[in-house]
């Protein structure tokens, strides 16, 4: 018997910080600093644990088709707008490519940025087209929209995984505009950002919008994401996504999540202190950021350098030597606990 694997998934996929948390475990430190992966370092609030250990009795039993009511609570939250849920950001990024995508047609993406977009993509047989972004790390709307030329999807990332910079929301209407195309403008970092590109919804039925429960909410580890859609999308995306692929528990969880709005501004307040400590306390460049997270520049060193030297201190930070189209020289850090912030700052200067 002939087995074989398709040439996408021989190599490459998407990259973990796994190196550098072996090195950390190694070190003999503890705690590890975890700095990585654009983590919500506090636990959710006690209503959130209460209502995702609720709904453990019920897990015994396939979750709805549809999360009505946490669709519901979506609507309460931002408006009247069509929404759809997955297993994280990533499980929509799934469905949507799925949808809209047929094998052998172009996805276009914005680079440097997320890699499971192209990882995605190619696994649904789709060639992959990457736009460079400028210098500064902006996008050029008429580059993006030469590119869409005959695309269905093309992937923007505001603000941006890993440069933190956002790109204006004037910027992604003329985009809009322009295309035949849809737009996936991945915001799941626009929590900690001061845009709101949710009115971009009434104006362009071409245009999804991704959101996460990972960062401000802190249901990482519960895998749940949503999406804004154009209403022609709903019945289509509905077909093509994976059954009782958001779990009765997770759902729960984001329901209770959306109502605690103190927790999440408090949050919020403690990312944006740090980023500012960030930028004024290390020695080195650190851009500019709208996410919970700030991208390094640690020339003339090299990234997978600098991140193993900072794991065998303790501090686990993302090398960005596996991004698409940005040098190896820059490192992604998260905003952590401040113990964790406080040592890396210390650990990072040392070096």
């Amino acid at each position: 018997m002939r087995r074989s694997v398709r040439r996408c998934f021989e190599e490459g996929g998407y990259v973990y910080a796994t190196r550098a948390a072996e090195i950390a475990g190694r070190s003999g430190i503890e705690p590890v600093a975890r700095l990585a992966s654009n983590e919500n370092p506090f636990p959710p609030p006690p209503v959130v644990l209460d209502a995702a250990i609720l709904a453990l009795r019920g897990v015994n039993r396939y979750p709805p088709e549809q999360q009505c009511s946490l669709l519901d609570a979506l609507k309460r939250h931002h408006g009247d707008y069509h929404f759809a849920a997955g297993a994280g950001m990533d499980g929509v990024i799934e469905t949507v490519i799925r949808v809209l995508a047929e094998p052998g047609e172009r996805v276009v993406v914005a680079t440097p940025t997320f890699s499971f977009y192209g990882v995605a993509a190619g696994a649904q047989g789709a060639d992959v087209v990457q736009v460079k972004r400028a210098a500064d790390f902006s996008v050029d709307p008429d580059a993006f929209t030469r590119a869409m030329e005959g695309a269905p999807l093309g992937f923007i990332c505001s603000p941006n995984n890993p440069t933190g910079n956002a790109t204006p929301p004037e910027n992604i209407a003329r985009i809009l505009e322009e295309i035949d195309g849809v737009l996936f403008l991945d915001n799941a970092y626009v929590d900690f950002s001061d845009l709101d590109y949710r009115t971009l919804m009434r104006d362009h039925d071409n245009l999804i919008i991704g959101r996460t429960m990972s960062k401000i909410y802190a249901l990482a580890g519960l895998r749940i994401g949503y999406a804004f859609l154009p209403e022609w999308l709903v019945g289509p995306y509905g077909k093509g996504a994976t059954p009782f692929a958001v779990s009765t528990v997770a759902a729960a969880a984001a329901e209770a999540a959306l109502g605690e709005r103190e927790w999440s501004e408090a949050y919020l307040d403690h990312v944006r202190t740090w980023r500012g400590r960030y930028t004024h306390e290390v020695g080195h460049r650190v851009y500019p950021s709208q996410a919970n997270f700030v991208l390094v520049d640690v020339a003339p060193l090299r990234s997978d350098e600098v991140t193993e030297a900072l794991a065998a201190r303790g501090v686990v930070v993302r090398s960005c030597r596996s991004f698409p189209d940005l040098e190896d020289h820059y490192i992604r850090v998260s905003i952590g606990d401040e113990w964790e912030n406080e040592r890396f700052i210390s650990e990072i200067n040392r070096l």
